[in-house]
């Protein structure tokens, strides 16, 4: 079995409702589904596909902070 990897992901809900996976250290690694678990379960696959053709390095997660700005 090959190395396992502790990856941190983001779960943001569109303006249509839907959820959208990010992979916070490999660029370009999202997906979208109706809900959570379809969501959760795309991004794994996502993420197969990912690693497949980027060299990946793990960071470590700190916390996420929201903030506001003016337009």
């Amino acid at each position: 079995m090959g190395k396992s990897l502790d990856l941190t992901i983001i779960i943001e809900q569109d303006e249509d409702g839907m959820y959208v996976a990010k992979v916070t250290n490999i660029q370009g690694c999202y997906t979208q589904g109706k809900t959570i678990p379809e969501v959760l379960k795309r991004i794994k696959e996502a993420i197969q596909v990912c690693i497949e053709s980027e060299e990946i390095e793990p960071m470590k997660f700190v916390g996420l902070q929201q903030i506001q700005v003016s337009r």
